[in-house]
């Protein structure tokens, strides 16, 4: 129990670190999104007054007026209600709004790949780790190389073969526009065609670095004396293969699963630019060309909150599967 209470109390203060971050970094960053706010309304033939000023200010939480640590407790009390503020680049749509009519299709993108990618590097990482020098050795420099390639240049060279020369998948978009979203057959099948690109970016992009992480400790843990007393006993291949050397050697992978989503969400991001896909990755660039400093602070939080969340069940299934770390705890 120990265990367990250690670990969520890290989380609790890594939760606050990540909050108090996402406070910070924005207010640091120049621009103002309250002028970004009056100078659209300026163009539209509005009015601009110090009163006008101060009603988007208190709109969009950013009331320069009072000191910052009024600001950050307001922020705090904010976001433990869900009131993330107005974004500046939907205005008057609220943040929350704006970030969940597209976080559903970067979870299910980068969810589903990270998961295929995973299962598929680490079985391949095993079967290559069981034999080391064979012919199945030649996968790991490939995969290895494609590891290396940029998100964006990846997908673009799957855009122009399999969209625009074979013309077997569409090249841009979530789904066929001529649907109504909802949880139906046809929207459902046309959601897996168009996100079958995006997805195979990432299953490739990823792939690499399980396959020869798991292949490594494969050959590593061949090595240790269970698995050579297993094999002097006279046990089956496939019983040592899955029962003692795979089951060991997984261990580093599934640690590091959980990180790894941060580094295919932010490739997911670029992704998602080059198939005009509906996530994340847009708003995003979107509040970064606006200065839209409430809609960067909830997508950053989502996008944290996301990783932290995926490390904690982890860590929790980490204990589960591996009793000796419950016991060094």
């Amino acid at each position: 129990m120990s265990y367990y209470l250690r670990k969520l109390g890290f989380y609790l203060i890594a939760l606050w670190a990540a909050l108090t971050l996402n406070f910070i970094i924005p207010r640091l960053m120049p621009g103002n999104p309250v002028d970004i706010l009056l100078a659209k309304l300026q163009q539209r033939g509005g009015v601009v007054d110090a009163s006008t000023r101060q009603a988007y200010e208190l709109l969009l939480g950013g009331d320069n007026s009072q000191p910052v640590l009024v600001q950050y407790a307001q922020y705090l009390l904010n976001v433990g209600r869900g009131d993330l503020g107005v974004s500046v680049s939907y205005f008057p749509a609220p943040v929350s709004e704006v970030i969940g009519s597209s976080l559903p299709w970067t979870i299910m993108l980068v969810g589903i790949s990270t998961v295929l990618a995973t299962i598929i590097g680490v079985t391949l990482g095993a079967i290559v780790g069981w034999k080391p020098g064979t012919w199945l050795d030649s996968l790991v420099p490939a995969t290895t190389l494609l590891a290396a390639v940029p998100y964006f240049w990846l997908a673009l060279i799957l855009v122009y073969v399999f969209a625009t020369t074979l013309k077997l998948f569409p090249s841009q978009g979530g789904y066929d526009v001529i649907l109504d979203p909802g949880w139906n057959l046809e929207f459902i099948s046309s959601a897996i065609t168009y996100g079958f690109l995006p997805a195979l970016t990432i299953v490739v992009a990823s792939l690499g670095g399980w396959l020869l992480g798991m292949r490594n400790m494969m050959v590593s843990t061949l090595s240790e004396d269970y698995i050579v007393t297993a094999q002097a006993k006279g046990l089956r291949s496939g019983r040592i293969l899955r029962t003692y050397a795979a089951r060991n050697a997984v261990l580093p992978s599934v640690a590091g699963f959980a990180i790894s989503l941060g580094f295919v969400v932010s490739g997911s991001i670029v992704t998602e630019q080059v198939f005009s896909y509906p996530g994340i990755g847009s708003k995003l660039l979107t509040a970064v060309t606006n200065n839209d400093y409430a809609l960067m602070q909830g997508l950053f939080l989502y996008i944290t909150l996301a990783v932290l969340g995926a490390n904690f069940v982890v860590d929790l299934f980490y204990g589960i599967i591996d009793p000796r770390t419950r016991a060094r705890s």
